[in-house]
């Protein structure tokens, strides 16, 4: 036996991909870390290249993951409990890293618990194994998220209690609400709270005030899950996310403390009866070893951080940096998305253009997402930089300065 043919599909079907333009590029590999000396931010060196880069393509918002504080705390975990938790939750694996951080993470959110997970996308999937029965009916944003699209389809629903309405049109959502059949017990409305390639955000307010017309039709009402990944932390005015910044906070929130907090794992913070139930039945909570106590311990810092004065000196300096940013596309007269969330996506609407802004850039010691088709519709080329709190005003007057000569 060999996996000889296996392979000679597998080319075939990457050849594929390649040909659709879908292939994903070769990883580079970031091999040293340059500590900021003023008027510059901190710099990257990537294998291969000696320029030292600005990375305008990270998700660490608050720059958080090299604080001294953070690396301090996970050092002393890990000397105290080891590198990892050696079993799953349920065999021991529960170190009291993990409950101070989900009692950590609950409060900063406003909820009455919390269960952590590797991550925010392992989170959305045990959401939605936790919560769906053959009388649960699933709405979605048009542009959410992949692993709120792949929790739905692992939710073990037919397809004919899944719905989608179109980006943030709530005329929609209340049609896919109107065409819930009645027979149904739960509806779960499931959205981004920041739209992560676009850097707008979920009107929770509106969404809420029209799922609460329709919450006595149905035995266990209608639940909002906001996926608030890219919010928590960088948005609203003490980095609470996306449910600060409109004033409602859904019924469950999923996040991460791989973004602005800057260190890695996902979790879910609802009522106490919900997250329990999420122990008892999320398989991707179950069957899986839990985070590090080094990860935890760093995340509780991180927290902590944000919820104190430095959080918001952070946070204040992140927002003039966005603002900074935005004003220089607009003096140059380039088309964004508008909103104050540090994803700034660049609307360039041609491929060929895009392509040779990347790398542009990139030869110019700026790293960047560029979005093509056929990952975007023809037309909605663009850029997506995403500002960071360690990013100075040299930072950013240096890479409007590159787009002002870019031909």
């Amino acid at each position: 036996m060999s996996i000889d043919k296996l392979d000679l599909s597998l080319a075939q079907e990457l050849a594929t991909l390649k040909e659709e333009g879908r292939a994903k590029a070769p990883e580079r590999v970031i091999e040293q870390y340059i500590p900021a000396v003023a008027p510059k931010g901190p710099r990257y060196k990537l294998a291969g290249s000696d320029t030292e880069f600005i990375r305008l393509n990270s998700n660490s918002y608050l720059s958080l993951s090299q604080h001294p504080d953070l690396v301090a705390e996970a050092d002393q975990a890990t000397r105290e409990f080891g590198v990892g938790p050696g079993a799953v939750r349920f065999i021991d694996g529960t170190f009291i890293h993990h409950v101070a951080l989900e009692k950590r993470v609950a409060a900063f959110v406003d909820k009455p618990a919390a269960k952590i997970f590797n991550s925010a996308y392992t989170a959305n999937c045990g959401l939605a194994l936790s919560v769906s029965h053959a009388k649960t009916h699933w709405i979605g944003d048009q542009l959410n998220h992949n692993s709120i699209i792949r929790a739905m389809r692992i939710s073990n629903i037919p397809s004919q209690n899944k719905a989608i309405y179109k980006h943030n049109d709530m005329a929609d959502l209340k049609r896919c609400l109107d065409e819930v059949p009645r027979d149904m017990e739960r509806v779960v409305v499931i959205f981004d709270g920041i739209f992560s390639m676009r850097g707008d955000n979920a009107p929770i307010h509106e969404i809420h005030a029209v799922c609460r017309d329709y919450d006595s039709r149905f035995k266990d009402g209608v639940i909002t899950v906001v996926d608030d990944s890219h919010g928590i932390g960088a948005y609203g005015d003490t980095g609470r996310g996306t449910p600060e910044h409109c004033g409602v906070s859904p019924d469950i929130i999923v996040g991460t403390f791989g973004k602005a907090f800057g260190v890695n794992g996902g979790f879910i913070a609802a009522s106490s009866a919900l997250i329990e139930a999420v122990r008892q039945k999320a398989d991707t909570y179950i069957y899986t070893n839990p985070l590090s106590v080094a990860d935890c311990a760093a995340a509780v810092k991180a927290l902590d951080i944000c919820a104190g004065q430095e959080g918001l000196a952070l946070l204040k300096h992140l927002k003039e940096r966005t603002a900074q940013f935005r004003k220089g596309l607009s003096d140059q007269g380039r088309e964004s998305i508008l909103g104050p969330h540090p994803v700034v996506p660049l609307m360039v609407r041609d491929t060929s253009k895009t392509h040779r802004l990347v790398k542009y850039l990139f030869d110019h010691g700026v790293l960047v997402a560029g979005l093509t088709f056929p990952v975007v519709p023809r037309g909605d080329e663009t850029l997506r930089f995403q500002i960071n709190a360690c990013h100075t005003e040299a930072d950013i007057d240096y890479v409007i300065e590159l787009l002002k000569n870019f031909a």
